[in-house]
């Protein structure tokens, strides 16, 4: 049993899983994010860059439905599976997420019960969006450990917060997000406080996910050196504002906006001039 649950062939593989058109966010009177549109179909990876501060996790919060209080989405409209997420009720939203849309946060540690161990945790997510019985759900928490590449799944859900490295806390993040088998997975700087070779590793797992079972990934970060390894598509953001957006490679290589060509710069000593070159 693989992680996911895999597209069957009627599956409309063109058929937008998430389309964001114009959506605006405010606060009062102040507008944080203007005018973000985009859609993702099955097995594609959209990549949101800027710097702190610039819109992209207020854009995908909205995604989500889990805006911070006094923030509302003032303009534009969210569909997840042809639901318009702003017409949606609470409970609704609350279905939504985990078993059509999910997503994993740059600070594992912070989504994770320190006092309980971190398989029944999975487990738990399983019996409630799933509606299967605990043992089912201990059986399927242990697949889905082992989906995520930890060895020894059996000994890992086990074990608690405390006693995993980052990057294994980071995969059970992983396996909790996709235990419900949702479409889209938000990626909001998930490998930021990893070191670089676990940081591959991360992103390694994602593109297996998404090559295998088709799932659509939205993926957060700073680093272009990652949106570079994983991305069809990229939105550049500045000051709440898409200033760039188009297919990797033109924005990689032939940057339009003065923003995107500083950005560019100012990560080349971070690795990726050697990721270009490497692919040139």
């Amino acid at each position: 049993m693989t992680a996911l649950t895999e597209i069957s062939a009627a599956t409309e593989v063109d058929t937008p899983v998430l389309t964001v058109r114009d959506v605006r966010i405010r606060r009062h009177d102040r507008e944080f994010v203007s005018g973000v549109s985009f859609e993702l179909t099955p097995g594609r990876v959209v990549g949101i860059v800027g710097e702190s501060g610039s819109g992209k996790t207020l854009t995908c919060r909205a995604v989500l439905g889990i805006l911070p209080p006094r923030f509302d989405v003032s303009a534009g409209s969210i569909h997840v599976a042809g639901s318009d997420i702003t017409t949606l009720t609470p409970a609704e939203l609350t279905e939504l997420r985990g078993s059509t849309i999910s997503a994993v946060f740059q600070d594992p540690a912070s989504y994770l019960n320190p006092s309980i161990q971190v398989g029944p945790q999975i487990a738990e997510v399983v019996r409630v969006k799933k509606g299967v019985r605990r043992r089912a759900a201990r059986r399927r928490a242990i697949e889905l450990l082992a989906a995520v590449h930890l060895r020894d799944p059996e000994l890992v859900y086990g074990q608690y917060a405390h006693e995993l490295s980052g990057g294994m806390l980071q995969r059970v993040l992983i396996a909790a997000a996709i235990a419900a088998d949702p479409r889209v997975l938000i990626a909001d700087e998930a490998t930021t406080a990893l070191d670089v070779t676990v940081q591959a590793e991360i992103l390694a797992l994602l593109a297996d996910l998404r090559e295998r079972t088709g799932l659509a990934l939205v993926v957060v970060s700073h680093d272009l050196a990652v949106v570079a390894q994983l991305c069809d598509e990229v939105l550049v953001m500045r000051d709440g504002e898409v200033v760039e957006q188009g297919p990797t490679e033109r924005i990689l290589y032939d940057p339009r906006h003065s923003y995107t060509r500083l950005l560019i710069r100012e990560h080349e000593q971070y690795g990726l001039e050697r990721f270009l070159e490497a692919e040139a």
